[in-house]
């Protein structure tokens, strides 16, 4: 283009625009929910404000439900959370790769698939983290029993109820420290 037909700053024109050098600065930490998911779900959550609550939730049926309702119950549950923690940032999730059986491999996928799918939705990153990880960053090995586990989420000063909330609360400290996942 050539500089005779560029036209010169009027007075009254507004200034250019000034990108930032830094990227901006998020106020709070980032909220973010961890589950080890199954028919007893364990959660746990670390709210904008730092505070963590934990916790299991039983997703089984009964015989006057249909198999879908534990489905739609997780997902009811993953809404009612977020609106109660004001939103969440982030989701990490126990990946696993094997299973004891057929019936649990499908449920797993069941709930993987409403996971994915809401987190999509309501746009929140969501990761799956294997096993053998979540059990090495809690004990120092990743072939660690469950009674390992909720020993070393014990010795942090919580108290899980059981494995499902001890490896929620395992993934969810990988997940918010800087030596384990990324905040």
């Amino acid at each position: 283009m050539a500089l005779a037909t560029l036209i010169a700053p009027d007075a009254h024109a507004s200034p250019a625009l000034v990108l930032p050098t830094s990227p901006p600065v998020m106020v709070g930490t980032p909220a973010v929910l961890a589950l080890d998911l199954g028919t007893a779900t364990g959660w746990a959550l670390r709210t904008r404000d730092d505070h963590i609550t934990s916790g299991t939730l039983e997703f089984r049926n009964d015989r006057w439900q249909g198999g879908g309702m534990r489905f739609l119950r997780f997902r009811q549950w993953l809404t009612e959370t977020k609106h109660a923690a004001s939103g969440i940032d982030r989701i990490v999730y126990e990946q696993v790769r094997r299973h004891i059986g057929t019936d649990s491999a499908h449920a797993y996928g069941g709930w993987l698939a409403i996971l994915t799918a809401w987190c999509e939705h309501h746009d929140i990153a969501y990761e799956g983290v294997p096993v053998g990880t979540i059990k090495r960053f809690a004990t120092g090995r990743g072939n660690a029993d469950k009674a390992a586990v909720i020993a070393a989420m014990q010795a942090r000063g919580f108290r899980p109820a059981d494995d499902n909330e001890a490896d929620a609360l395992a993934l969810l400290l990988w997940a918010t420290t800087s030596t384990g996942g990324r905040a």
